[in-house]
């Protein structure tokens, strides 16, 4: 009997033996703006499941993690989309770990920007701030010693980033093309990049050093005609080289987060950093609620030539969590452009209904962009998100 018909065999019994569990979601969006091209919706209505299966055996040394993503769109086809989101075996041997699979790693320590998280690509689809992202294929080695833990990674292939499509909100004017996407290296979507992180802890002090070499995953956009003669933006992945460090210091209430970058590849090399505090009231008003005050500072030696519109902008922003049974929580943050009189607004809470239920809401707003600001593209896209789940 073949390999692959032992492997048909034995899945059914492997899923039965694991658990599974995961959510499905509704989200409408709202835009209160008329968008700036007459075929963008000023609402949308989407769907999404996430299911994930997770296994252990060979007494807890090994385990497999399934997390399949899908998302249905009312209006938006690229927002229409499927992704793996992890699918990674991991073996735990004495002071060391290998995975191996399409797994996501999150670097960083800082609210506003993470300068530092460079391994898996942006899903810009699901979310203008940037925080989602897809599955990675990779292979990590992870080694624990006193002087720290050591991550090797070998990253074979390459996810496109994901954009928003010619009817859907929160897009580049104009839109991206990514039919047109180029890439400096000769394997284009088959590179094997390389990176390294030593992380440690020094007192109250937790340190992140780490090294990135291969494809970025922020595209330069430049202009040009389709096929149908209109103007689109094209994406064009550098090879690039990224030396970068994270720090966390925990002083009582007091949190102090620094991210630092240097990045060099043909079209020019830079600096850039965010650094600040959150300081937390605990149990103000004599309640069981805390209150986190968040400031920090964004920076990049670029400037006005820089890719990202944050080169000079100060964040300032509030976190309550509630310590309830409900788990509620609220984020508010405003970022202050301080070279001119632009500023951004993002508002996002969230409470638990009964066990099973959770809905959510979140609010970005834009005013006063100038022109030639990266962020001028969503100047009429103010919006209000809702989202009900359904966790199982």
């Amino acid at each position: 009997m073949s390999a692959w018909r032992w492997i048909l065999l034995l899945i059914p019994g492997l899923l039965s033996a694991g658990e599974w569990s995961g959510f499905v979601e509704l989200q409408g969006r709202h835009f209160p703006q008329q968008a700036l091209n007459g075929d963008q919706s000023d609402r949308l209505l989407s769907v999404v499941a996430q299911p994930e299966y997770y296994q252990r055996w060979d007494q807890d040394k090994q385990s497999l993690l399934f997390v399949p993503f899908f998302r249905w769109d009312s209006a938006d086809e690229e927002r229409t989309h499927g992704d793996i989101r992890e699918l990674i075996w991991i073996y735990a041997g004495d002071g060391w770990e290998a995975r191996a699979g399409i797994g996501k790693v999150f670097w960083g320590v800082t609210e506003a920007l993470h300068l530092v998280d460079v391994i898996n690509q942006t899903d810009l689809v699901e979310n203008p701030d940037g925080e989602q992202k897809l599955g990675q294929p990779m292979i990590k080695l992870s080694l624990e010693r006193d002087w720290g833990i050591l991550d090797l990674y070998a990253l074979p292939g390459f996810r496109e980033r994901t954009y928003p499509g010619e009817e859907g909100r929160l897009r580049t004017h104009p839109r991206v093309d990514k039919d047109k996407s180029g890439y400096e290296s000769d394997r284009e979507e088959r590179p094997i990049d390389l990176a390294l992180r030593w992380s440690h802890y020094i007192g109250d002090w937790d340190v992140g050093l780490a090294h990135f070499n291969g494809t970025s995953r922020d595209p330069l956009l430049t202009p040009d005609l389709n096929d149908q003669g209109e103007i689109v933006l094209t994406p064009f992945y550098e090879q690039m080289r990224q030396t970068s460090l994270d720090l966390q210091a925990t002083k009582g209430d007091w949190l102090w987060k620094l991210e630092a970058i240097h990045r060099n590849s043909d079209s020019g090399s830079f600096n850039a950093a965010t650094g600040g505090f959150e300081y937390t009231l605990v149990g103000i008003a004599d309640t069981a609620m805390d209150l986190g005050v968040l400031g920090e500072y964004l920076y990049d030696d670029r400037q006005d030539e820089a890719e990202t519109p944050f080169e000079n902008d100060l964040f300032v922003g509030l976190r309550l969590t509630g310590n309830d049974v409900d788990g509620s929580e609220l984020l508010a943050g405003v970022i202050k452009d301080l070279d001119d009189s632009g500023w951004m607004f993002n508002l996002e809470a969230s409470r638990r209904i009964g066990n099973d239920w959770k809905v959510g809401a979140q609010a970005g707003l834009w005013s006063d962009i100038d022109e030639d600001d990266p962020l001028h593209n969503f100047h009429r896209d103010d919006y209000l998100e809702i989202t009900i789940s359904r966790y199982f």
